[in-house]
């Protein structure tokens, strides 16, 4: 069955151009002042995003006296963290098989720190009373072509042979009983490692948290650029951060910028920043709802390179995203790439191919955003300007979670400290650095078609075998 062009564009007629989490004038906090003038701290962490937003609060949390300021250039939440699909998932890997493939002998201790991160962040949202529905519903990976059902079965397998359990393979009855698709053939169910949330008030819930504990936070704050003084003394405030009316002097600082250009311009070749899309039904009826099953509400994804993500709201919308995945000559960023009207039209055909039954829904939302992605697809970290500022980047779409871990370990490098996690291998290495312009197009031009054909044929080509050669490799 292939869904007509005219009823996906029905479908998407009058769908509000914004994200549905960011649409809550009731619940969107009141905009913050902008710096004006001259500050001192001990931390300044730019950035506010997860990233930022949990170095804030875990900075608070190791040290109540510790005197942090927050600068976010728009405001909290605007970008990936008030956008993405609320997956909040474990793994701090991008998934078990880009973390068997790149840290085998790390994979039990990195599983082991997701989860216990996991664990960490629904602690949070208990302990501050954060209402982001979050509910630790788990997720589903799916077949839908048949080469993916031999992948999905040998994913059970690695973890098994990995010492890993939690997983579980479901043959095409046992995945359509728990979702109903004629284009699901199988699935693999992991119970516990994956969240689902809204993510907007997350970081609401987080920025609260932050101020609460005495984190001054300035909105509409772009940071210009970064210098450190030669001649600070041991302990002093050592770097300045620009701002366009005034300046941030500290001691340390944390940069949680992410997909947007570092202040660290030697870190720019590690990320390119790319757009992902996503739909938000209008609820679904009891019929609708009866017609789907998802009585589990797991969280949804298909095994493709180009795939789809999809979960139930707490009031029964469907979000339905991914597949495109969007970069722009230069590494640019524009508000006008928010907006893809192809895109939508493809990710409508697609949900109606995928649920036939839900063929009269209307899709209430339409929007996309920019991400950032490293060569490797999960996170790296480190210092620059002689340990006084630190980083984490590169969490290529699966930042919900790992952004707390990703703060926990800028934080560890700032103090110095030597723990369980600076001494992974995982936390010491960078991934490689993507070419110059024309050919980081060119590269990543090629790289999506040999993908695309990997999808329809279930084989990788000479061009994905070369990337897997040199680390570059993907196979999400």
């Amino acid at each position: 069955m292939t869904a007509p062009p005219a009823a996906a564009a029905r479908a998407l007629h009058g769908a509000s151009p914004v994200p549905y989490w960011l649409d809550e004038p009731d619940r969107r906090p009141a905009p913050l002042p902008a710096l004006d003038g001259d500050e001192r701290c001990d931390l300044l962490v730019v950035g506010g995003g997860y990233s930022g937003l949990w170095t804030a609060l875990l900075a608070k949390e190791r040290d109540p006296d510790r005197d942090v300021v927050l600068v976010e250039g728009r405001q909290v939440a605007w970008a990936a963290s008030g956008r993405n699909g609320g997956f909040c998932a474990a793994s701090l890997t991008h998934g078990l098989a880009n973390g068997l493939a790149r840290w085998p002998e790390e994979i039990a201790r990195l599983e082991e720190l997701g989860a216990r991160n996991l664990d960490a962040i629904g602690a949070t949202v208990e302990r501050h009373g954060i209402d982001c529905d979050f509910e630790r519903t788990g997720e589903i990976v799916l077949a839908t072509r048949p080469h993916h059902v031999a992948e999905l079965r040998d994913a059970v397998a690695d973890a098994e042979a990995a010492g890993l359990g939690g997983l579980t393979f479901l043959d095409r009855d046992a995945v359509r009983a728990e979702v109903d698709s004629p284009a699901f053939l199988a699935g693999v169910l992991d119970r516990d490692g994956v969240a689902m949330l809204h993510p907007a008030r997350l970081a609401w819930g987080l920025l609260r948290a932050c101020r609460e504990a005495g984190v001054r936070v300035h909105e509409r704050t772009p940071a210009l650029s970064l210098h450190t003084d030669p001649g600070a003394g041991a302990g002093g405030p050592a770097v300045t951060v620009r701002t366009p009316r005034g300046s941030v002097r500290a001691r340390q600082v944390a940069l949680g910028t992410n997909a947007f250009p570092s202040l660290v311009r030697r870190l720019r070749p590690y990320l390119v920043p790319v757009y992902d899309y996503a739909l938000m039904t209008e609820p679904l009826s009891a019929d609708q709802r009866a017609a789907l099953g998802w009585r589990g509400r797991q969280g949804l994804s298909d095994n493709a390179n180009h795939f789809h993500y999809f979960r139930l709201t707490a009031d029964d919308r469907v979000l339905w995203g991914g597949y495109d995945v969007v970069y722009h000559y230069g590494s640019r960023i524009r508000h006008a790439y928010d907006q893809r009207p192809e895109t939508f039209e493809r990710l409508a055909r697609h949900f109606f191919e995928t649920f036939p039954q839900l063929a009269d829904v209307r899709f209430t939302h339409r929007w996309g955003g920019v991400i950032d992605t490293c060569s490797r697809f999960s996170p790296f970290f480190g210092t620059a300007h002689e340990g006084r500022v630190g980083y984490a980047a590169g969490f290529t779409g699966l930042g919900v979670g790992a952004t707390r871990f990703g703060a926990e370990v800028v934080l560890d490098l700032l103090d110095g400290a030597r723990t369980e996690r600076t001494e992974l291998r995982m936390v010491r290495e960078k991934p490689l650095p993507f070419p110059p312009e024309p050919v980081r197009a060119a590269g990543v031009g090629l790289t999506q078609w040999a993908m695309r054909r990997a999808d329809e044929t279930g084989r990788r080509n000479l061009w994905l075998r070369a990337l897997d050669r040199t680390g570059l490799g993907f196979d999400s």
